[in-house]
């Protein structure tokens, strides 16, 4: 848990739990349902993908739900991800590529000029042989855009099983993508909000 009030619940999500129940018995353990036994029913604001750790978002009351989605869609929270990726992109950069669902199962999406307009900034934290640790900033939030715009730039996210190749799996044992940070104006106060995670920098290269 890293910030709760009667309104809200922010929680550090592990790598491989969904945040929302999927279809069948294998699916059913989500983020909401550990922590419904203390907090009653809650409403997920935004969703991050199973293997993604980091900043998940939750109301408390339909109000803030309805509060808080708004402003994800009008795009007036900042989020920033860490991410471990193969190569190096160079210091700083943009891509703006629209996406579109590629398939249904397993859900994939690809850059397709006929989808949905999508833009990531990015800027490199760290170099490394191999490898490096960049800073992404999503102005948009299409399903799995960081994935998709990272592997068309040919630099595809360390252990990505979907839009990785053979190297950059075989460089890591899962998903290195963590949610980092969010920032956005409380529903009921007002009063910016702003909220960390960092943990995989204190894990090093291996988390």
């Amino acid at each position: 848990m890293l910030f709760s009030d009667p309104w809200l619940l922010a929680v550090d999500k592990p790598a491989g739990l969904l945040s929302q129940p999927g279809l069948g018995p294998e699916q059913v353990d989500a983020v909401a349902g550990r922590l419904v036994a203390r907090w009653g029913s809650l409403h997920l604001v935004h969703r991050l993908d199973r293997d993604t750790s980091g900043l998940l978002l939750l109301a408390r009351d339909a109000a803030s739900h309805r509060a808080l989605s708004l402003a994800f869609a009008e795009r007036r929270v900042e989020k920033t991800y860490l991410a471990d990726v193969l190569g190096n992109p160079g210091a700083a950069g943009r891509i703006e590529r629209p996406l579109r669902r590629a398939s249904r199962r397993p859900p994939r999406y690809r850059v397709d000029p006929a989808g949905r307009p999508s833009r990531t900034d990015w800027h490199r934290l760290e170099a490394h042989p191999g490898w490096s640790r960049l800073e992404l900033r999503p102005l948009t939030g299409r399903s799995h855009q960081l994935r998709v715009h990272l592997a068309w730039l040919g630099h595809p996210l360390l252990g990505d099983p979907l839009y990785g190749n053979a190297r950059s799996r075989g460089l890591a044992s899962r998903l290195r993508l963590h949610a980092a940070r969010l920032a956005f104006d409380h529903p009921v106060s007002g009063a910016r909000i702003e909220l960390c995670s960092g943990a995989p920098l204190a894990f090093g290269p291996g988390w």
